[in-house]
């Protein structure tokens, strides 16, 4: 594997639904880009409430999955169409486990969440089904933490890491959270992983609910 494409987006203002601003709209970058825990140098991050920090510092899309959604779209598809900070060539997501760890160049990922879809993309794609589309799919992307900080560039080799511990795959995160009905061992299962600080209090409180009512 090796980093296809970086990708910054800068503020933009959009009405989906709504007026705000977003910083979905990402372009190649064609100069190296240093990555903090916070994230890629440069890049906009609106909506700190639900995206961003630490645990979210990084969004990676593969070109597997990019295959696909070219396929079912019938078009070419460029890098930073999903919004992703890091186009990873030959990575598939949906498969890789929450802990993972992703070397690019200098800089080390740890994987921590699956992308849920918004509003927001389905803007972006143009399509108001996006979100559902994105859903039935199953090809989630990941977020990630920053572990070691440094530059990358294009061109950069990525290799993979897994996790030694507890963990469950991105999929079965992705598809947890979407699951009304889970029981206590399925989100006992997630909180054991290092998932990230959101989805950690989301699944806390899910079980604290399930508690109450035992």
């Amino acid at each position: 594997m090796h980093l296809l494409s970086i990708n910054v987006g800068k503020e933009r203002a959009v009405s989906f639904g709504k007026k705000g601003i977003t910083g979905i709209y990402k372009l190649p970058m064609c100069t190296p880009v240093a990555i903090t825990r916070d994230g890629l140098e440069g890049d906009a991050v609106c909506d700190t409430k639900n995206h961003g920090g630490p645990d979210q510092a990084v969004y990676v899309y593969g070109t597997t999955d990019y295959d696909w959604w070219s396929k079912e779209l019938d078009q070419d598809l460029a890098p930073g169409t999903f919004g992703e900070n890091l186009t990873v060539a030959d990575l598939e997501t949906a498969p890789l486990h929450i802990g993972d760890r992703l070397r690019v160049g200098a800089v080390l990922l740890e994987v921590t969440a699956p992308r849920a879809p918004c509003v927001v993309l389905a803007g972006r794609m143009g399509d108001p089904m996006f979100v559902k589309r994105f859903r039935q799919a199953e090809r989630p992307g990941v977020y990630c933490r920053v572990i070691d900080s440094g530059t990358v560039s294009a061109g950069d080799p990525v290799s993979l890491e897994p996790y030694r511990g507890e963990t469950l795959t991105v999929l079965e995160d992705f598809r947890l959270y979407y699951d009304s009905e889970a029981d206590e061992a399925a989100i006992r299962r997630a909180l054991a992983a290092p998932i990230d600080i959101r989805g950690r209090g989301e699944y806390e409180e899910r079980l604290a609910a399930l508690l109450a009512k035992a």
